[in-house]
């Protein structure tokens, strides 16, 4: 008898640890991936079996602060492409270099017969170009800066991005390009500084509107992801008011870590941050797969 009632009381243990798994198991979130799986599409005989891939720019193309050394976003974006749609290869010509502004850009597309070459075969094209640009302002503004300095500056940017354009679809009239905007790597520990945000949303507005002027190209915005960390709320933005600005005017470097930036300069983005980048040009990608993805494009 004590046997009996011994078995039924391990059967009652058992079966209430089964139900408490059960709960946790569904109540409990787990971590998401940084990046979704790709998901792998049939075969369908009017989809390319290959994909050219350019990658043209500044230090974000280069995959400054990727520790792995592969290029940051870029050779993510065609790994993932490349399995979810299931093709024979991606190749990948990455022309990114750290410290160039958009005139250098275009002088080396412009000088560069193996650029223009593989520009005018590509399938499409990512563009990285703005963030030296805005630097140079600063350094050549350094003590008289206002929002207003940047007045004339953005405009000569703008007919840059422009004539950088143009360049590229006069070599290739066919394949989208994909230009990305620039963030602001002080946010987190200067929150206070409120018209950097506002310089950088001006600069990201300029470069928009130069590829809303062209054909099949699209500006893809990377502030929101970058500039306030993976989940993060700290900092403050434009709108708050004089007394919560001088509640975070202690912030500094030390203080608080972006979580996507390089731990190196607090200023390019991480393997993580490079993650979220190939993220939404993947999505991007996706939107408009009919304009590189189909035979018959190029």
């Amino acid at each position: 008898m004590k046997i009996m009632k011994i078995i039924i009381h391990v059967l009652l243990v058992g079966i209430m640890a089964f139900l408490v798994f059960i709960l946790l198991d569904h109540t409990i979130s787990k971590e998401q991936p940084r990046l979704e799986p790709a998901s792998v599409l049939k075969k369908d005989s009017d989809k390319k079996e290959k994909i050219h891939y350019v990658a043209i720019g500044d230090s974000l193309t280069e995959g400054v602060g990727d520790q792995t050394k592969r290029g940051g976003f870029v050779p993510i974006v065609a790994d993932d492409i490349q399995t979810r749609y299931d093709l024979a290869g991606v190749e990948v010509e990455n022309y990114g270099v750290a410290g160039e502004r958009s005139d250098q850009i275009l002088k080396r597309i412009k000088n560069d017969q193996t650029i223009r070459d593989n520009i005018e075969t590509a399938d499409f094209i990512t563009m990285t170009v703005g963030g030296n640009d805005l630097m140079r302002v600063f350094q050549t503004n350094f003590f008289n800066l206002t929002i207003k300095t940047f007045n004339k500056p953005i405009k000569k940017y703008q007919q840059r991005v422009t004539d950088l354009l143009d360049e590229i679809r006069q070599l290739n009239q066919t394949a989208p390009i994909y230009i990305l905007g620039i963030y602001n790597p002080f946010y987190l520990n200067f929150p206070e500084i409120t018209d950097m945000q506002k310089i950088v949303d001006n600069w990201n507005q300029a470069t928009e509107e130069a590829a809303k002027a062209e054909k099949l190209t699209a500006f893809i915005p990377i502030n929101d992801l970058l500039y306030k960390g993976l989940d993060s709320k700290v900092g403050i933005t434009s709108e708050l008011s004089e007394t919560e600005d001088s509640s975070m005017s202690g912030n500094n470097l030390n203080s608080v870590d972006n979580n996507v930036l390089y731990e190196g300069d607090k200023f390019h983005p991480n393997n993580i941050g490079y993650q979220l980048m190939a993220s939404v040009v993947r999505d991007e990608l996706i939107k408009t797969q009919d304009e590189w993805l189909i035979k018959g494009q190029k």
